[in-house]
């Protein structure tokens, strides 16, 4: 099995207090995490990329790990999402096996009780300095609108052709000023990760 090779880590926390409207009592908080890695199947088509799953879990569970201290703790965290930036010398499907590591290692760490939904993702091909917009629902239930957002990620350095950027994120709640109505977040059954 190829061996995770990071050539750096960049981590960003957002604090937004309003949109136009008045000041929340606390900050609408956005973090994420993004690792970038050199892509070992870059540059040529390999039938069997699975086992690098397993390899990329413990850089899953160390980037979940610094978004849950970001926000102050899990019982803090609301939203989550993934996304992967694949240099042009790979293939989207390198993106996609991360859908497993950090996904999982998000909802492993906040426990099964606070993360019955699943984790939204977005991947694509780019060049450097490309920038990925990663989907964010609640961690109970998908369908609660009031959390649904995207945090834009990416690095001006990277992907390079023969990397993957790696992205986690997580949100402390609801958008400020949030209003567009639905499923609301005290209104959640927590039974099918849906309501």
């Amino acid at each position: 099995m190829p061996e995770v090779k990071v050539r750096k880590m960049i981590t960003s926390l957002e604090e937004i207090w309003h949109e136009g409207g008045p000041r929340a009592e606390k900050p609408y908080c956005r973090a994420w995490a993004l690792a970038v890695i050199e892509n070992p199947y870059a540059g040529r088509y390999e039938p069997e990329i699975q086992p690098f799953i397993d390899d990329l879990r413990p850089l899953g569970l160390e980037m979940a790990q610094k978004l849950i201290d970001m926000l102050g703790g899990k019982e803090n965290v609301e939203g989550y999402g993934k996304g992967a930036i694949v240099g042009e010398g790979g293939e989207i499907e390198h993106g996609a096996l991360w859908h497993a590591p950090g996904g999982y290692a998000m909802r492993q760490l906040l426990g099964a009780d606070a993360s019955k939904a699943i984790v939204p993702s977005t991947k694509k091909v780019g060049g450097v300095g490309a920038r990925l917009d990663v989907p964010v629902t609640h961690v109970m239930a998908s369908y609660v609108r009031s959390h649904f957002d995207a945090i834009e990620v990416g690095c001006t350095d990277a992907p390079r052709a023969g990397e993957i950027a790696l992205a986690l994120v997580m949100t402390n709640g609801a958008r400020v000023h949030s209003r567009s109505g639905g499923l609301e977040a005290w209104d959640i059954k927590g039974e099918d990760g849906l309501r």
